[in-house]
């Protein structure tokens, strides 16, 4: 079976805007910013064999606000600059009360069941609280990236950097062949 890095987007691959002590979701082409911190991380996944699968909650496709050729723009943007293998979208807000909108774990269950992943041996690289409960909930490592988001919940590691992040998966995945 195969092993998976899931990457929340807003935060980790893009960088966030702040408003009213919350991240702000881009809505246009124009306010998306890729995160080049990102980049060597990506490609040191990539490299150790996981597969990078982006999972996103964008409410604003529902609400009207975001439309999806911005957001298709968006993540082709990404696709250029990552070595993404799948970008996986919640479009419903939370009042929808959906399976695939994080904290719920549906969009890792869809990825597991499409690319036949191992998700006790797989992450969930985040800054928010609600991918560890999605992380958890399925089996898979949180690696949360220090930020006011991260929550008081249950978290497997909060680190202060993507480096660090991308350096403790790969020595937890040389533990796990190993053993």
């Amino acid at each position: 079976m195969k092993t998976a890095i899931f990457i929340e987007r807003d935060g980790i691959l893009n960088l966030p805007s702040v408003e009213r002590q919350s991240q702000r979701t881009p809505l246009t082409l124009v306010e998306f910013v890729v995160n080049p911190a990102a980049a060597p991380l990506c490609s040191a996944l990539k490299a150790a064999g996981f597969l990078l699968i982006v999972t996103t909650n964008q409410p604003g496709l529902s609400h009207g606000t975001l439309s999806r050729r911005e957001l298709d723009a968006m993540h082709a943007k990404l696709r250029e600059t990552f070595p993404l293998d799948d970008i996986l979208v919640c479009p419903h807000d939370a009042g929808d009360h959906c399976s695939c909108r994080k904290p719920q774990p549906g969009l890792l269950t869809e990825a597991a069941f499409k690319y036949h992943l191992d998700l006790e041996r797989s992450f969930v690289i985040s800054d928010k609280w609600q991918d560890a409960r999605a992380a958890r909930d399925l089996g898979c490592v949180s690696m949360l990236l220090q930020s006011p988001w991260v929550g008081t919940g249950h978290h497997d590691f909060v680190l202060s950097s993507l480096p660090a992040i991308a350096g403790k998966i790969l020595q937890l995945q040389t533990r796990n062949l190993a053993a």
